[in-house]
């Protein structure tokens, strides 16, 4: 069995805003959420990668002693 990649640990929640998707990306292991607004027409997968590699950012961003993003 290969080791699971990292969209298999990462929760996403999409929410339909009028012509708009908001995607949400959290993991779990960190509770770090992220959120970008796409185009549905992108599909699933794009909108999915674009969420992902934003959440990425914001870990390795954190990991270096960043705030990567609003912590409240």
């Amino acid at each position: 069995m290969s080791p699971a990649s990292d969209d298999d640990r990462v929760i996403f929640e999409f929410y339909p805003i009028g012509s708009y998707v908001k995607v949400s990306a959290i993991d779990p292991r960190t509770m770090v959420e992220v959120s970008i607004v796409g185009d549905p027409a992108r599909g699933e997968t794009a909108l999915r990668h674009a969420a992902m590699q934003k959440l990425r950012y914001v870990l390795e961003k954190r990991a270096k002693g960043g705030r990567g993003g609003l912590i409240v």
